[in-house]
């Protein structure tokens, strides 16, 4: 048993340097067509209808099938769009008084924590008098030096902006030219590729994808039973805005690390500093069925399906964490399951998630 724990995590090892290295210098420059790619393939079932049922040339369906296509995927952008600026719009008209409250915040803080120095000891007073002082006098530096960053990061993208348009047309045009050879290309693969390797490989391939599409889909159950949570309990308390906050600290409780109490916690401890005690409670008492909600149901819903050893997990976590940040954390327990079920069907033994 510890020759085959060894064995998985080897693979593992193999195969997270695989994908670092094909990330790092590969999908940069394939980007472009494996967009054009996934763009011709959404729109092959109007094209292939154009082409197989109304008999209309190959080239023509691809120019009508992908415009109406890309047509479609903008105006869904738009309206997404449309919709961001909305609630932007409203954000912003109640930044000056979310303004005012962290300041009101951060003053009742300094207070408490003041307070709480003076009945010190007068060796530890002082100090701590200090230290409260100096940590909250660096607050304009502090939002200094975070306009910096973010006039910065402005910057970087708007300098990105000519490599970008290159992309995006060579995607379009891409797109276009290979859902006319679609056919030939797929008939061209699918001659390269032996019969034995579709039999033994295929199955692997579907499941995996059945597997990642089941856990994806199992994240995002979880992120809307925490939106409705959230936001049923925030209109109870009677908060602006409660639909827009209930997104943010769902798509804040999807990242890995961080979770409800990010937001949930700092915005309750605001709210007892200002002697708002019922709104605190309510918020703890959001947090609270947010987070046992999550718990309970997250088992369930993503159970055993990816299949893997927990010590395997645990690795594929600091690994991903270590390469590629947060969206490793997600794509690395993936990327394991992934090269353990091939393995597992390569060996002819079924995976296991236990030892």
């Amino acid at each position: 048993m510890p020759g085959a724990i060894f064995r998985k995590i080897l693979i593992l090892f193999s195969a997270f340097f695989s994908i670092w290295l094909a990330l790092r210098y590969l999908f940069p420059l394939c980007l472009p067509f494996l967009l054009g790619g996934g763009l011709a393939l959404g729109s092959e079932p109007l094209v292939g209808f154009l082409s197989d049922r109304l008999r209309i040339k190959r080239g023509i369906a691809a120019g009508i099938g992908v415009s109406m296509a890309f047509a479609l995927l903008v105006l869904i952008l738009m309206i997404l769009g449309a919709l961001a600026v909305k609630e932007a719009t409203r954000l912003v008209a109640v930044l000056p008084q979310a303004q005012q409250m962290v300041q009101a915040g951060l003053l009742s803080a300094q207070d408490f924590l003041l307070s709480l120095s003076q009945n010190l000891p007068d060796s530890l007073s002082a100090p701590m008098t200090q230290t409260v002082m100096a940590l909250f006098s660096d607050g304009a530096a502090l939002l200094s030096r975070v306009t910096n960053k973010l006039l910065g990061m402005a910057t970087g993208l708007l300098g990105k902006i000519p490599n970008g348009a290159l992309g995006f047309g060579t995607a379009i045009i891409s797109s276009y030219m290979i859902s006319a050879k679609l056919p030939r290309i797929k008939e061209h693969i699918s001659q390269r590729v032996s019969p034995a390797w579709k039999e033994k490989y295929l199955p692997a391939l579907r499941a995996v994808k059945t597997s990642v599409g089941a856990y994806l889909l199992a994240q995002l159950k979880l992120a809307a039973i925490t939106f409705a949570i959230v936001t049923g309990g925030l209109l109870l308390l009677k908060i602006r805005l409660a639909p827009l906050w209930g997104l943010i600290i769902a798509l804040v409780d999807a990242v890995p690390l961080l979770g409800t109490g990010t937001v949930m916690l700092p915005w309750a401890l605001v709210c007892f500093l200002r002697d708002d005690h019922v709104r605190a409670i309510g918020l703890l008492a959001i947090y609270a069925g947010a987070v046992a909600t999550r718990s309970i149901l997250e088992p369930r819903l993503v159970g055993r399906q990816m299949g893997i050893d927990p010590l395997v997990t645990l690795i594929a976590l600091y690994l991903g964490f270590r390469l590629w940040g947060i969206l490793g954390m997600i794509l690395a327990p993936l990327t394991a399951a992934t090269a353990i079920r091939l393995s597992a069907l390569h060996t002819g033994h079924e995976p296991s998630g236990s030892p």
